[in-house]
């Protein structure tokens, strides 16, 4: 059977999100997937969709709104692949009790504000011009690496070169089970 793999939007979700489909066509294959565009998951309906818009109406409860959305909707523990915002959502979900067997996440905005780091095995990505990107204090602070990519901002998870690698990255990740979970035949 196929690890679950919970794939969470940018705060675009579906709109601008071609991109995606690199994913879901890359992994589709390895995972059992499910996949939330955060715009539904925090009920966003706004009349002019500009990224200032969205941003402002996120920051102002959207993420939270998500947040108790997907902790509602997953109860099963999986995988998770979150980008920008997405990784925000799922970052304070994990640490609200969401169950979860990884998180990996790319550009995730917000993470910068938190105090506490999940309690799971966690992948952070950033551009290293990602503006958004948490400074090296809180890196040392919550005791957790930052992958830092060079030549990249925001958006690297749009990237062909970026999906390549966050998917290989995934399932190299997933396919080395601690050794007490391999099956001995």
């Amino acid at each position: 059977m196929a690890e679950r793999l919970v794939i969470i939007s940018d705060m675009w979700g579906a709109k601008k999100g071609l991109w995606i489909t690199s994913y879901l066509g890359y992994l589709q294959q390895y995972f059992d997937i499910v996949f939330y565009d955060i715009q539904q998951l925090s009920n966003l309906d706004l009349k002019v969709n500009s990224g200032e818009n969205i941003h402002k109406a996120f920051v102002e409860g959207g993420i939270d709104v998500a947040v108790a959305h997907l902790l509602k909707k997953e109860k099963e523990p999986s995988h998770y692949l979150a980008f920008s915002t997405g990784g925000t959502i799922a970052w304070k979900a994990a640490n609200l009790g969401l169950p979860m067997k990884s998180l990996y996440t790319v550009s995730a905005t917000r993470i910068r504000y938190e105090k506490e780091k999940p309690e799971v095995p966690t992948k952070l990505i950033f551009g290293a011009n990602d503006t958004f990107r948490p400074s090296e204090e809180w890196e040392k602070k919550l005791n957790i690496d930052i992958e830092s990519i060079s030549n990249f901002g925001h958006t690297l998870y749009t990237d062909e070169k970026m999906i390549k690698k966050v998917c290989k990255d995934l399932l190299d990740q997933v396919t080395k089970l601690p050794s007490k979970e391999k099956k001995v035949v």
